[in-house]
């Protein structure tokens, strides 16, 4: 695949991520859209139904996943990566969605700050942030050795 092809192919999927962000509130059941967008501080925690969070958390999590491994194979085309990337993804949800349903379910009040990121690594894009730099850096590395 040409350097150009590879350059339309990832910011399209980019925006895709972010088409994904801006229609969060259509596409997906979450009380705490809101809850994190004003003064959580001051606010009860909004009543919530914990199995359409959890349908609706993973939903979002392998959405913006699939976007992100296209792209993390659209950027490198090695397999080895992908295979990597899809471990690290199901690895970080499992700890993630777990740590995420006993916040809210124990004390939301105590850990405000911990549940905000928490939640924000399940329902943004977050890691294939990461793992762009990390891959490429990875791939330098590797290349100058030889």
């Amino acid at each position: 695949m040409g350097k150009i092809w590879k350059y339309i192919g990832i910011g399209f999927l980019f925006g895709l991520l972010v088409l994904i962000r801006a229609f969060e509130n259509e596409l997906f059941y979450d009380p705490f859209l809101n809850f994190f967008k004003n003064d959580y501080l001051q606010a009860a925690i909004p009543d919530y139904e914990a199995w359409a969070l959890f349908f609706n958390h993973v939903f979002r999590y392998v959405l913006n996943m699939v976007v992100s491994l296209v792209i993390i194979y659209i950027a490198f085309e090695n397999i080895h990566v992908i295979k990597f990337s899809v471990g690290l993804y199901i690895v970080a949800f499992v700890i993630l969605v777990s740590l995420y349903f006993y916040l809210i379910q124990h004390d939301l009040t105590e850990d405000y700050l911990l549940t905000f990121y928490v939640r924000r690594f399940l329902i943004q894009p977050l890691f294939v942030l990461i793992l762009l730099p990390a891959f490429y850096y990875q791939r330098k590395i590797k290349h100058e050795e030889v």
